[in-house]
């Protein structure tokens, strides 16, 4: 069967200066490495629609999504925190970014692909329910996995997160959710500076120091979110993909300690387990330009 690719043109128009390093160019990455490898032959391409406002509002609060529309600029940037900012296409390249995951959720939870993955930006992770942050305007995941719970009726959605920084934006937006269970891998201390306490047994936060490879982000997978996750027994399996420590990304974590596709370091022995029978729908989080690795399959 094959795979679900979802993007949209408005995407590599949000941009947010000159040399700021959530560029348009991380898009291009990925094309290509899928031009490269020959996957446009898996892939089915679908174009992201705009997510809605009362479908952006089942993750964030009302009055930040008003907020937001409402912020948008005619010319020029508005700054909405230190390091986030938006130009005259970025409210419609985050309103794509989180429909592309609402797709991704709709297309495998009927049964049209058992995956989907989304090259998508502005990334997600550190937008809160009232707050952008970190490049962050709206969370793309958490939006989805809302989704998939309000319009499929899904009662266990399982969110994996691996990524240089912790995904506080998730945590911020399903801490007190049942439903979801969160697992979280980080390099600490680091920007967020969180992650390290959990006031909830659904959120799973696996810090690890600078200089951690391959073999240690591997045992804390298996030792850490396999059983969970088996336990748990997700409906669906949702991933946030942050290709920022691979080992051509800008903060791989140690010179002579470096991921490579499969998070195994130099020597690959497979992937881990997947429980069988679970749905999965894959999202983009950080690719970095020039990352030749920066595949669907990551």
């Amino acid at each position: 069967m094959t795979i679900a690719f979802i993007s949209h043109p408005d995407c590599a128009l949000h941009e947010m200066g000159a040399g700021h390093p959530e560029c348009p160019q991380r898009l291009a990455a990925i094309e290509d490495q899928l031009l490269a490898s020959r996957m446009e032959l898996a892939l089915c391409h679908l174009e992201a629609p705009l997510a809605s406002r009362d479908q952006l509002c089942l993750a964030h609060d009302s009055d930040y999504v008003d907020l937001i529309f409402h912020s948008a600029p005619r010319e020029g940037y508005v700054r909405l925190d230190s390091d986030t900012l938006m130009n005259p296409h970025s409210l419609a390249a985050a309103r794509r970014a989180a429909g592309a995951v609402i797709l991704g959720v709709d297309t495998v939870m009927v049964g049209k692909t058992r995956q989907a993955f989304c090259s998508v930006r502005p990334p997600g992770h550190h937008a809160e329910r009232r707050r952008a942050m970190g490049f962050c305007i709206f969370n793309n995941v958490a939006v989805g996995a809302a989704h998939a719970m309000c319009q499929h009726g899904l009662q266990r959605v399982a969110i994996v997160d691996f990524d240089v920084h912790h995904g506080n934006g998730t945590e911020d937006i399903f801490a007190d959710d049942p439903r979801v269970l969160f697992c979280s891998s980080f390099q600490h201390p680091f920007y967020p500076y969180s992650g390290t306490e959990a006031d909830s047994a659904q959120m799973i936060h696996t810090p690890l120091r600078a200089g951690s490879g391959g073999a240690a982000f591997r045992q804390a997978v298996e030792e850490q979110w396999l059983p969970r996750l088996e336990a748990f027994a997700p409906q669906l399996i949702m991933i946030s993909a942050g290709f920022d420590a691979h080992a051509e990304g800008p903060h791989r974590l140690h010179p002579g300690r470096r991921l490579c596709a499969c998070g195994t370091g130099t020597q690959c022995r497979g992937s881990p387990r997947r429980p069988a029978g679970q749905r999965m729908t894959r999202q983009v989080f950080t690719p970095y330009p020039r990352c030749r690795h920066n595949t669907p399959n990551q």
